[in-house]
C-alpha cells in the first residue's frame, strides 16, 4: 500500500518528509472499511500513530482541496502530557501545512491567556492535555459545538493518570455525531467502558502483534551485582558514546541522585521528573536537541511524548514494572526507521523476573555482562582512530601551527599528546564485580576475612520482628562480650533470631563475658545470647544480613533472659 489515494496536499507533505510507504498502523487506518467509522486502535509507541490519526481524520476536515475558514475547532486531539501534546502539534503542523490548517495547542505550564487568544481568532485543530482543555471549556474559551472528530491519544495512560472525569466532561461537550478515534497501547476495562459510552460501532484495530518489541530496537540484558548498578550505567554510557541516551529511573529521588552522580563524573546530562517546572523541562529538552547535553535521566511519566531524533540508547536503570512499561520506555528510540539499543540493567537475583517481563513483551534479548574498562578503552581507541583519520580541510593557520609544533616536538610526541588530551576529556570507566552466577557462588565461598577461617556461630533470640539491626547489634555484642566490632564476623538476621560469628580463638572468652553481663543493668542485658552448635542453615549463610532463613537450630545457652527485649 502507498499514499496515492490521499488528498494531494497531504501526500506532498509526506513525500517531503521522506515517507514512501505507510507503517502498519497508518495502512490499517486508511483501509476502505475504516471510512467515517469510529475506531479503537492498539499501536505501540514509535509506530507512526500520530501521522496515522492525522491521515484518518483528513476526510472530516478537508473540503475540496483545502480546509474551510478557521472558526470553531473541527478536530480535537487529547494527549496525557505536555510533551506528547507538543509533539503531536508539531507533526500535524507539517502534515496539514499545505492545507492551510490553523492549529492551537493548549497545555499546562504555558501561557493560558495566549491560548485563549488563539482560540478566539479561530482554529481548525486543537491539541491539548485534559486539564487545560477542561479549564478552557469551563471558562467558555473552547467551543466544541462544531467538532467533527475527536482523538484520544494514549487513552490508557490518561486513565491511569486520573483524567477520566476531565475526558468525560470534554467529550460530553462535543456533538454526538462526531467521529471518535481512540489510540491505546493496551485495552484495560476502563478503556472498554469509555469506548462503549462515547463511540458508535467502533472498529477494533490492533497492530501490536505486527510491531511488538520494536523491530528497529536491539534489546540487551546486562547482569550486574546489585551494588554495581550505577557503575554499570557509567560503563554503558562510555562504551556506546551515544549521540543521545535516556536513562530511566523509578522515582524522582533516584533521578536526582543519578543525575548528580553523572555530572560529577563529567557527563553532559539533564534530568526530567515531576519536580521540574515546565521551563526547566523545556530547557533540558532544548539542551538535548542542540547537543549541549547527551544524557537524559528521567522517570516514566516525565519522558512521555518526548521525541528526540538523535536518541539511540535507552537504559533501564531500574527495571520497568511490566511488559507495557518496557515497551513505552524503549519506544523512545528505534523510531522512524532508525536503529536503537535498549539495555536493561539486571541485578542477578532478579534475572527470572526480567525473563518473565521479556516473555510477556515477546522480546528476544541478548544476555551479557557489563562492559569492562578494557572493553571501553578498546572502543575508545577505535573511535579515536576513526575521528583522527577522517579527511578534513586544513587552512594556512592550521598548517603554520602544525609546523611550529613539529619544530619543538617529534611527530610521535605530538600524536601521543593529542591522544592524551582526548582521553583526559572522557569520564573514567568503573571496575565492576563479576556478576555471573558462578562468580557469585565462588565469592560467597571465598568471602573470609583474616582471622575468620575458624569461627564459632552464636545466636540471639531477636530478629527482624523485634527490629534487629546490625547498627545496634554490633555495639550490644561489644558491650556484652567485651570484644571489638572487628572481632565479630558475619551477621545473619532472621525473622525471630540472629546469628553471628566469633573467631574460635576468643569464643570462650566471649561466652564467659556474656554470662557475667547477663545480669548487668544494660540496655541489652535482657537479650539471650547462646552458642549454636551448627549455626544457620546453609541456604542462609551466603545471604546478606536480613535475608530470611529456614528455621536454624538452637544451640546450648550461654546466658538467660532477664527483662524485656530492646526495641
Amino acid at each position: 500500500m502507498d499514499f496515492q489515494n490521499l488528498p494531494p496536499l497531504l501526500a506532498g507533505a509526506l513525500a517531503e518528509h521522506g515517507y514512501t510507504a505507510p507503517t502498519p498502523v497508518q495502512a490499517a487506518v486508511l483501509e476502505a472499511e475504516t471510512e467515517g467509522r469510529d475506531m479503537i486502535v492498539s499501536a505501540q509507541t514509535g509506530s507512526g500513530k500520530t501521522v496515522a490519526f492525522g491521515l484518518a481524520m483528513a476526510a472530516q476536515l478537508i473540503e475540496g482541496d483545502r480546509l474551510p475558514a478557521p472558526q470553531k475547532p473541527l478536530a480535537l486531539i487529547i494527549a496525557p502530557t505536555r510533551e506528547l501534546a507538543l509533539q503531536v502539534s508539531r507533526e500535524l503542523v507539517w502534515l496539514y501545512k499545505d492545507a492551510g490548517a490553523r492549529i492551537a495547542t493548549c497545555v499546562g505550564g504555558m501561557d493560558a491567556s495566549r491560548e485563549r487568544r488563539a482560540l478566539s481568532h479561530g482554529t481548525h485543530i486543537v491539541v491539548g492535555t485534559p486539564g487545560r482543555l477542561r479549564d478552557h471549556l469551563e471558562r467558555g474559551a473552547l467551543d466544541l459545538s462544531a467538532l467533527r472528530v475527536a482523538v484520544l491519544d494514549e487513552a490508557d495512560e490518561m486513565l491511569d493518570m486520573g483524567f477520566r472525569e476531565d475526558l468525560e466532561e470534554i467529550l460530553d461537550a462535543t456533538p454526538s455525531e462526531r467521529r471518535t478515534l481512540m489510540f491505546s497501547a493496551t485495552m484495560p476495562k476502563p478503556i472498554v467502558a469509555l469506548a462503549k459510552r462515547y463511540q458508535r460501532d467502533a472498529l477494533r484495530i490492533s497492530t501490536v502483534g505486527e510491531n511488538r518489541g520494536h523491530g528497529d530496537i536491539a534489546y540487551q540484558c546486562v547482569l550486574v551485582a546489585p551494588s554495581d548498578i550505577e557503575h554499570a550505567v557509567i560503563n554503558l554510557l562510555r562504551l556506546h558514546e551515544a549521540e543521545t541516551a535516556m536513562l530511566f529511573c523509578a522515582t524522582r529521588d533516584n533521578v536526582r541522585h543519578l543525575h548528580a552522580s553523572l555530572l560529577e563524573r563529567g557527563f553532559a546530562a539533564v534530568a526530567l521528573s515531576g519536580e521540574h517546572s515546565q521551563n526547566e523541562r523545556n530547557a533540558a529538552l532544548q539542551a538535548l536537541r542542540d547537543r549541549r547535553a547527551r544524557v537524559c535521566v528521567a522517570t516514566d511519566v516525565a519522558a512521555r511524548g518526548i521525541d528526540l531524533p538523535s536518541l539511540s540508547l535507552v537504559v533501564h536503570v531500574e527495571l520497568p514494572r511490566d511488559a507495557e512499561a518496557l515497551q513505552h520506555r524503549s519506544g523512545r528510540t528505534g523510531r522512524a526507521g532508525k536503529k536503537g539499543t535498549a539495555v536493561l540493567i539486571v541485578p542477578y537475583p532478579r534475572r527470572r523476573r526480567v525473563e518473565g517481563v521479556l516473555k510477556g513483551a515477546n522480546i528476544n534479548a541478548e544476555w551479557m555482562t557489563a562492559p569492562t574498562p578494557d572493553d571501553i578503552r578498546a572502543k575508545d581507541r577505535e573511535r579515536l582512530l576513526t575521528a583522527l583519520l577522517e579527511p578534513i580541510e586544513l587552512d594556512d593557520d592550521d598548517r603554520a601551527l602544525g609546523a611550529t609544533l613539529l619544530a619543538q616536538k617529534s611527530p610521535e610526541d605530538i600524536a601521543a599528546m593529542l591522544v592524551r588530551q582526548h582521553r583526559a576529556s572522557l569520564p573514567q570507566p568503573e571496575e565492576l564485580i563479576d556478576a555471573t552466577p558462578e562468580a557469585q557462588r565462588a565469592a560467597q565461598q571465598d568471602r573470609h576475612r583474616p582471622g575468620f577461617d575458624d569461627v564459632v556461630w552464636f545466636r540471639m533470640d531477636i530478629g527482624r520482628r523485634q527490629n534487629a539491626d546490625p547498627r545496634w547489634i554490633l555495639p550490644l555484642l561489644c558491650r556484652r562480650g567485651h570484644i571489638t566490632k572487628g572481632e565479630i564476623g558475619a551477621i545473619r538476621i532472621a525473622p525471630t533470631e540472629t546469628f553471628f560469628q566469633v573467631p574460635r580463638a576468643i569464643a570462650a572468652k566471649f561466652a564467659a563475658a556474656v554470662v557475667r553481663t547477663g545480669s548487668a543493668h544494660d540496655d541489652g542485658a535482657n537479650v539471650l545470647i547462646e552458642q549454636s552448635d551448627r549455626g544457620p542453615e546453609p541456604a542462609m549463610r551466603g545471604a546478606p544480613a536480613g535475608r530470611r532463613p529456614n528455621g536454624p537450630p538452637r544451640g546450648k545457652p550461654v546466658a538467660h533472659r532477664a527483662g524485656p527485649r530492646p526495641r
